[in-house]
């Protein structure tokens, strides 16, 4: 092998020989990266859990006690329960999708965090891998906090509700690895800005958060169905008030769907950005 092609090799592996690779997803690389997250979260976790979790609470105090005035009930339930139930899946969303946009885009473009890592024996799909999961983990951690604040202002406690935290995991998965893919698509941070507003603000107003899907439009109904945020919303008010088990056997297949190809396509895409 020329020397042009062994830099190319080491280049698609992740600076790593290939030769040396044990299997798919190795769980010690995994397990590295995230230690190295949670270390590094020490540092910054205060002001990280205050802004992801701060902002779902006003909504749900603004929308739920200002709305509320207005509107009592909604679908058989207290407006403010609605709302509680309806914005973990807005907690989830923004702990998961802007922390890995520009997380991901700042470790390899500006702080090359990506590139000391690659150095080491982890390849790329087990990069994207840790860091989803590390999203997800503080998803799933951060999103009960809206459903918790609800049941502080009279919310019933219900024991579907202990699957809530599985349920963000799953739904911040998805959304940090898209979070990944569009870092790893994009050229400049400032195009961020086209993804948050004609992606993430229609999927965050069309989910069923703070009304019900059924009063929009055809056309709003079916792009709030395919919306991964909806079957959140849905699932976690399912586990509060009542399952309904074949509708939540689609929503949970959904989001697992949307988080595998999510994953794939963040790998994909950050692939491509850390070979070239």
């Amino acid at each position: 092998m020329s020397d042009v092609d062994r830099r190319s090799e080491l280049a698609r592996t992740g600076g790593r020989n290939p030769r040396s690779r044990i299997g798919r997803l190795e769980i010690p690389a995994i397990r590295g990266v995230l230690v190295r997250e949670f270390t590094n979260f020490g540092s910054y976790w205060r002001s990280t859990t205050f802004s992801s979790t701060i902002d779902p609470t006003i909504y749900l105090l603004a929308f739920g006690f200002g709305f509320g005035t207005l509107v009592t009930r909604v679908d058989g339930h207290d407006y403010v329960d609605f709302v509680g139930t309806g914005v973990v899946a807005t907690a989830v969303l923004f702990s998961s999708v802007f922390p890995s946009m520009f997380g991901t885009f700042v470790k390899y473009k500006f702080q090359h965090t990506y590139d000391a890592i690659l150095a080491a024996p982890v390849d790329t799909e087990e990069l994207v891998t840790a860091e989803a999961l590390w999203m997800a983990c503080r998803a799933g951690t951060f999103g009960c906090v809206p459903l918790l604040v609800a049941i502080g202002f009279g919310l019933d406690p219900a024991p579907g509700m202990l699957l809530v935290p599985p349920i963000a995991f799953i739904s911040g998965l998805g959304w940090a690895c898209f979070g990944i893919m569009i870092a790893g698509l994009l050229k400049s941070i400032d195009n961020f800005n086209y993804v948050t507003s004609i992606v993430i603000t229609p999927m965050f107003l069309v989910a069923g958060t703070f009304f019900p899907l059924s009063g929009l439009p055809e056309g709003a109904q079916i792009l709030g169905n395919l919306n991964p945020l909806h079957h959140t919303v849905e699932l976690v008010r399912h586990a509060s008030f009542g399952w309904d088990p074949p509708a939540d056997v689609l929503h949970l297949a959904a989001l697992l769907a949307f988080a595998a190809i999510m994953w794939r396509l963040a790998i994909s895409a950050l692939q491509r950005k850390l070979v070239n």
